[in-house]
């Protein structure tokens, strides 16, 4: 099947190995000193390991190449820990951003109870990027803002310090199987959009959705400006 999958530029790749730790569905390996995609079924075409490449050697083409295939992937992994392998830390599904944890809140100083009404700051419906019109009347000189799903429930002041003022639109390339590429970049084109702003989970999966913004912006022939905010998973901004 002709699909879009990863590219290595040997001759730019330095041998860091940031992309292996990247790929969470193990596609990537060091072959004499450089990085290598070992099996096309385990690349799942979102490209988690582009942004943590520091020289730039990865991209994507679309080629003949075998459909990604989740189970190999899962067999793959599990076999690795049972064969008491180094897996980078990832878990047997591939995923870090799937680790369970428990996150301990301090609690409040006051022992009163404490009722706010907070606003919500949503100014348009509806919000997935799959289902927005690309144009959408509310896309008119917006300050448009990118976020994945899980942003929002993991920072508190999420509407107010992000969504207020802005358009909102979000997504999870990783849940959605889906390249929000082509659909961002229509939206950009056809809309004059003052500023963007990308909100992403610190996990690697999330490394889809801000890789499909710079592309969008670079399609689209526009010069906009437009940033990257990094949330941990205990809620905390990182950049």
């Amino acid at each position: 099947m002709i699909r879009k999958i990863i590219k290595i530029d040997e001759e730019k790749c330095n041998g860091c190995g940031a992309c292996v730790t990247a790929c969470h569905e193990g596609a990537i390996g060091m072959v004499n000193g450089k990085a290598k995609l070992l099996r096309d079924d385990y690349c799942d075409g979102l490209g988690n390991c582009l942004p943590a490449c520091p020289t730039g050697a990865i991209s994507f083409e679309e080629r003949e190449a075998a459909a990604y295939d989740e189970a190999a992937v899962q067999a793959n992994m599990q076999a690795k820990q049972h064969s008491g392998q180094s897996t980078e830390n990832k878990l047997p599904c591939g995923c870090p951003g799937t680790h369970s944890k428990v996150l301990e809140r301090k609690a409040h100083e006051s022992t009163e109870a404490v009722n706010v009404n907070v606003e919500s700051k949503l100014a348009q419906w509806p919000v997935q990027i799959k289902l927005v019109p690309v144009n959408a009347p509310y896309f008119k000189n917006a300050k448009l803002l990118i976020a994945a799903d899980c942003t929002a429930y993991a920072y508190g002041n999420f509407h107010n310090e992000f969504m207020k003022g802005h358009v909102t639109i979000i997504g999870c390339p990783k849940l959605d199987m889906v390249d929000y590429t082509e659909k961002l970049t229509e939206i950009i084109k056809h809309n004059d959009i003052k500023s963007v702003t990308v909100v992403r989970m610190e996990v690697p999966c999330c490394g889809g959705i801000e890789n499909a913004v710079k592309a969008a912006l670079q399609n689209s022939g526009k010069f906009i400006p437009w940033q990257v905010v990094t949330v941990s998973t205990d809620g905390r901004i990182l950049d």
